[in-house]
Formats: structure tokens, C-alpha cells, sequence
């Protein structure tokens, strides 16, 4: 008696797919394109696949249907591509060297640093922080000494023995 049913996962092909036209994915892929890389939604924490159907005034299961088709991957891990590579730009970014990995996640629309550490490892294969790191040490003319924030006077008491 086998301990485990495993059955070989088939390539569902989902029947809405075909319902839309090559013209019109077309149209919906550089829709899906210049609202979500040119304008920069993907950085939007709150922009979903249903703020995107309704702004392209269709439904959900046709964005579904373009990003899978045209992109080879599901709306999430599509706008997770665009955020990870927006954050490996300011990774290696003299301005944003100083910025913490909390502050780079949110910059780039995640919701929280677990995600962004998440997605990034899984499309990346090293940690944001590794990946900062690694150019550093490949570009060292790139490290900017950290500037110091001042701190605050200290004022020297002296106890007083009473005799």
C-alpha cells in the first residue's frame, strides 16, 4: 500500500484564456504595461488585479488570463518582478546606501520586509541584503561613510559627598 496518492500535476488549460483574442491581448499587455511599469503602480502597497480590471474597465480573470499568457507568470509574482528589480536599483544606489532594508521594501510598493525578502531571495537567490553587500565590495569607491547624527551634550555632574 503506497503511504502517499501522488498524482503527476497536469497543465490545467484554463478555458477563460481562450476567450480572449491575440488583438486584444495585445491591447490588455501594453495596457497592463504602461499602468503598472511606466506609471509605477507596482509600487502601490494597495494596487491589486482588481484596481487594475477596473481602471482597464474589464475583469479580473482577463488580467489574469494576458499576465499568464504574455508574461508567463500570475499577476502577483508580475508586479513582484518590477519591485524587486526597482529595489535592486536602489540597493546599489549611492543616495539610498544608508536607507534600512524596512525603508527599501516599502519604497518599492511591499507590504511588509518578510515579502520582500521572500521574493527577492526567490528571484534574486541571495538576500537584499547580500545582494547590497556583494556590489559593494565590487565597487568600493561606492561606500559613503555613514554620516554621524549628533549627539546630544552631556553635561558632567559631579555627586557631592555629604560629610
Amino acid at each position: 500500500m503506497a503511504k502517499y496518492n501522488i498524482i503527476e500535476k497536469k497543465e490545467k488549460e484554463a478555458a477563460y484564456r481562450s476567450l480572449v483574442s491575440p488583438k486584444m491581448m495585445d491591447e490588455m499587455q501594453e495596457k497592463i504595461l504602461n499602468i503598472i511599469v511606466m506609471q509605477k503602480k507596482f509600487r502601490d502597497k494597495d494596487y491589486s488585479a482588481k484596481k487594475l480590471a477596473e481602471e482597464l474597465g474589464t475583469n479580473t480573470r482577463y488580467i489574469s488570463a494576458v499576465v499568464n499568457v504574455r508574461f508567463h507568470m500570475n499577476y502577483t509574482s508580475f508586479v513582484n518582478k518590477y519591485r524587486i528589480e526597482d529595489a535592486m536599483t536602489i540597493l546599489v544606489d549611492k543616495r539610498y546606501q544608508n536607507l534600512r532594508m524596512e525603508e527599501v521594501s516599502d519604497m518599492v510598493g511591499f507590504s511588509n520586509r518578510q515579502s520582500f525578502y521572500a521574493s527577492f531571495f526567490r528571484m534574486v537567490g541571495i538576500t537584499p541584503r547580500e545582494y547590497r553587500m556583494q556590489h559593494l565590495k565590487q565597487h568600493p569607491s561606492m561606500v559613503v561613510p555613514k554620516q554621524r547624527k549628533p549627539r546630544a551634550k552631556r553635561t558632567k555632574t559631579k555627586d557631592k559627598e555629604t560629610e
